[in-house]
């Protein structure tokens, strides 16, 4: 199995030490490269565009946010974890705006970057628990009582929202009393009929519909 490879962007050498060595303790996991600001670590990813790119939001001459921008528009296939100290609600929306799989506080990263990670390369959302608090309850605020059109059946709402929750197909198949051949159909429809492309897009849209309780 190939290794995930890693672009790690952060303005402290130590910081990027400690990460690499975490990352590189891993077997499927190597840093391929490192950079010292936002600027740097585009220029890397032009060099040798890497499966994954994780960057600290606060960095000189370009953010970790600018990056993941101009990360998402040009290269579109590369998956993008934050890694920061801010616990900050302001910065976690800029962030999954800005095209990032997932969000990892620092003072925890010994124990979720590794996870992330791997999250991320498999389509799916990283956010530490109050996170994730924090983002249903905003979705929902900002929803109100204007909810999206309704465009699914009963069946595949039920779906979506074990998907979004993070069963696999297979649990979901037994929660459902239904086939697993049948839940990747759901899956693949509502995926079609969205108009969205992995799990972590049909998690946001079963947060905006409400379907995710905080």
């Amino acid at each position: 199995m190939s290794k995930i490879r890693i672009l790690l962007a952060d303005d402290h050498q130590l910081v990027r030490r400690g990460v690499r060595l975490i990352l590189d303790g891993e077997p499927d996991l190597t840093v391929i490269a490192e950079a010292g600001d936002g600027a740097e670590a585009l220029a890397k990813a032009k060099q040798e565009p890497p499966d994954l790119a994780i960057l600290d939001i606060a960095m000189p001459r370009m953010t970790g946010l600018q990056t993941a921008r101009e990360l998402s528009r040009q290269f579109p296939d590369i998956r993008i974890l934050m890694l920061t100290m801010y616990d900050n609600e302001q910065y976690l929306f800029e962030a999954l705006k800005a095209g990032a799989s997932g969000y990892v506080l620092k003072s925890v990263a010994d124990r979720d970057l590794v996870e992330a990670c791997r999250a991320a390369m498999r389509g799916e959302p990283f956010l530490y628990p109050g996170a994730v608090t924090t983002l249903i309850r905003s979705y929902l605020e900002r929803v109100g009582d204007d909810e999206p059109p309704r465009v699914i059946t009963e069946r595949e709402e039920e779906v979506l929202k074990l998907v979004a929750e993070g069963h696999s197909s297979r649990d979901i198949a037994a929660m459902l009393h239904i086939s697993v051949k049948t839940v990747e159909r759901h899956r693949a429809n509502l995926l079609q009929k969205l108009g969205l492309r992995d799990r972590l897009e049909l998690t946001r849209y079963a947060i905006r519909a409400g379907l995710i309780e905080p």
